[in-house]
């Protein structure tokens, strides 16, 4: 390699340190954890920051790599989603904000939303103020006819930056899937029912200029590889290796969620932590198994009980790469 490639490999290298450096520390300032050490100088009562660090891997992109060893069941830490959507099938029975199961006493068929309580329906002025001027009834249509689930997410957070709650760029630090010409004609189809809905709502031109094609597909794109499935355990769980088992089936669980630091757990068919939720859309990551200072935390995307075949085709066509965990390669 010639010196003056060299030289700008070195600084390519480095600003991309640079920016994984401020990326990092601006993922982490959002989350909380219940095991960290408190900072007594300034306040001995605030947990300190998740054990982990985010660092790039030789051929997985970003990774959570252990500060510090953590003990098996370890409460790593927790997570709100930056956008979440209740299932279609779910939008009676579960919080319109957190997706907390209503009480039967609480559901209604006849109200359009419901909420838990007085602070998350605060909290959905972030959206919902928007939301509920339009007439969402042919994209919910569409979108339950074809079985699709993210599309939901893309309207919620149109609705957020919309009212001023997001940034249209909030999903931009997040790895984007692979397109084909056949999804993104459908997003096509897609983006011109959510125009339209906002337009007859009396939303300005001025005020989705954002609503582009390449916003609809970049943000789709990054949700269909980055959204959870959320089920909800509750007060009592049992079998944690279930409950970290993931699907892609349309309606299952109560809704589906973004995140910002665990979109960057890498996957592995032999996870050493697992994400789950209690009763509500926070999420928490918990390991599996003691997990030693530097070592890269991974979780499993699909269901950990599957078969190797099954495994590989699911993370293919579902998440767009070929496994090569240890536990692959052994074809167990």
């Amino acid at each position: 390699m010639s010196t003056s490639a060299l030289a700008r490999t070195s600084r390519w290298v480095s600003r991309s340190k640079t920016l994984l450096h401020f990326q990092t520390k601006l993922i982490l300032t959002s989350f909380s954890t219940d095991t960290g050490t408190a900072d007594k100088d300034n306040d001995p009562g605030r947990p300190g920051p998740p054990p982990i660090r985010v660092l790039l891997t030789e051929s997985a992109g970003r990774g959570v790599f252990a500060t510090r060893r953590i003990g098996a069941g370890e409460l790593i830490h927790t997570a709100k989603p930056v956008v979440a959507h209740p299932s279609l099938s779910k939008i009676h029975s579960v919080c319109y904000f957190c997706l907390r199961n209503l009480k039967a006493t609480c559901q209604s068929q006849t109200q359009a939303v419901q909420f838990c309580n007085e602070e998350c329906e605060e909290q959905s002025k972030a959206f919902y103020d928007i939301e509920k001027r339009a007439n969402w009834s042919a994209y919910d249509d569409y979108c339950r006819a074809q079985g699709f689930k993210y599309p939901l997410l893309v309207k919620r957070l149109a609705c957020m930056v919309i009212s001023g709650f997001a940034a249209a760029d909030s999903l931009d630090i997040l790895q984007p899937a692979t397109l084909s010409p056949l999804m993104i004609s459908e997003m096509v189809e897609e983006l011109g029912l959510l125009r339209s809905s906002f337009t007859k709502a009396n939303i300005t031109d001025e005020q989705i200029a954002f609503l582009t094609k390449t916003w609809y597909t970049s943000v789709l794109a990054r949700i269909r590889i980055n959204a959870f499935r959320v089920e909800l355990a509750g007060e009592l769980y049992q079998d944690l290796l279930a409950l970290a088992a993931a699907s892609v089936d349309c309606e299952a669980g109560v809704g589906n969620a973004v995140y910002m630091l665990p979109s960057f757990y890498n996957h592995d068919c032999d996870p050493n932590a697992h994400i789950l939720w209690i009763q509500n859309a926070e999420a928490r990551l918990k390991a599996l198994r003691d997990v030693e200072e530097g070592e890269e935390l991974r979780i499993c995307y699909i269901d950990v009980s599957m078969g190797h075949d099954a495994r590989q085709t699911l993370l293919s066509k579902g998440f767009g790469f070929q496994c090569n965990c240890l536990r692959c390669l052994s074809r167990d």
